[in-house]
């Protein structure tokens, strides 16, 4: 493989990926990078043979990583990225920062950025995918975003040039989100605090949040909203067709539509990522069989198959 710049962050060779997704299946990746810093994220890309590829991850909680692992590069940021600044309506944090610890910080100083509390994740993912619960979405509060770019730019830009959408966004694959600013409404921090907990207990009720899962697998179906806005909530649920289809509960090799909610697709003990993709195709097979209605991937998959 092409020799990789020099980094005053940390590159592991041959990292299994396994150990950094919440559905702890995956192969290795030819390299893991760990940035410093932005500046060294943008020093190092901007020397990287740009014929490497490279893949920006999280914390791995909406990730499949296929058992033949990555090709190129993975990008993870940590510690370098984790900040969290509140103040005068406004809340800026580091995309490696957990969605849950944002919410928490901005909470105690008086801002609402409550439904952040329940959605797995750091706040690069839940940009990427307009994250969202409860009716809310990263684009209600949204103002803009850092990243860094394949070349190493680094750029500002405003919320509406990600053309944010029903989980999804317009941007580039392999730019970097490095830090995002949001406004939030002010409020009282004990009030704020007790939203957060009713929302947390209203989860633990529904969905399955001790076990081996990735969040929602599929996404809502389009065009099936009370209001008609693709980013709003949908009446027609995923998991209804799951149900419908009699898929709750399927299995193959180690994997499983959760008997709880089937709308999340789970390593109930010893799965591979070829048992959890595989078993994601056949849910989607029947219930287009049962309803003509094709669900699509909420979960990333990347990488490769195992070798034969």
């Amino acid at each position: 493989m092409t020799t990789l710049p020099e980094t005053r962050g940390r590159l592991t060779e041959k990292k299994p990926l396994s150990d950094l997704t919440w559905l702890r299946v995956g192969g290795p990746a030819d390299w893991l990078y760990q940035p410093a810093d932005r500046e060294d994220l943008a020093e190092f890309l901007a020397v990287l043979d740009p014929i490497v590829p490279v893949l920006p991850v999280g914390v791995g909680s909406n990730l499949i990583v296929r058992d033949g692992g990555v090709r190129g590069v993975v990008i993870r940021l940590g510690r370098g990225f984790n900040h969290v600044e509140v103040g005068d309506g406004h809340v800026r944090a580091g995309a490696g920062a957990l969605d849950a610890q944002v919410a928490k910080r901005a909470a105690a100083e008086g801002h609402d950025l409550t439904f952040l509390r329940t959605i797995p994740g750091a706040i690069g993912g839940a940009v990427r995918m307009n994250a969202g619960c409860y009716g809310t979405y990263v684009k209600d509060h949204l103002i803009e975003v850092t990243v860094v770019f394949r070349d190493g730019e680094i750029a500002t830009l405003p919320a509406e040039d990600l053309k944010l959408a029903y989980r999804s966004s317009d941007l580039p694959k392999d730019a970097v989100i490095v830090e995002a600013l949001f406004e939030a409404e002010r409020g009282d921090p004990d009030e704020l605090t007790q939203k957060m907990t009713d929302q947390l207990a209203r989860r633990d009720e529904t969905q399955p949040t001790k076990d081996r899962t990735a969040g929602s697998t599929f996404r809502n179906p389009a065009g099936h909203s009370s209001t008609g806005r693709a980013d709003d909530t949908h009446d027609l649920k995923a998991w209804k067709l799951i149900d419908d289809a009699g898929m709750r509960g399927a299995r193959l090799g180690g994997a499983m539509m959760n008997e709880m909610h089937s709308n999340f697709l789970t390593n109930a003990g010893d799965a591979t990522a070829a048992d959890l993709e595989e078993l994601g195709e056949r849910v989607r097979k029947k219930v287009y069989d049962a309803s003509g209605l094709t669900l699509e991937w909420e979960i990333m998959r990347v990488g490769e198959p195992a070798p034969e």
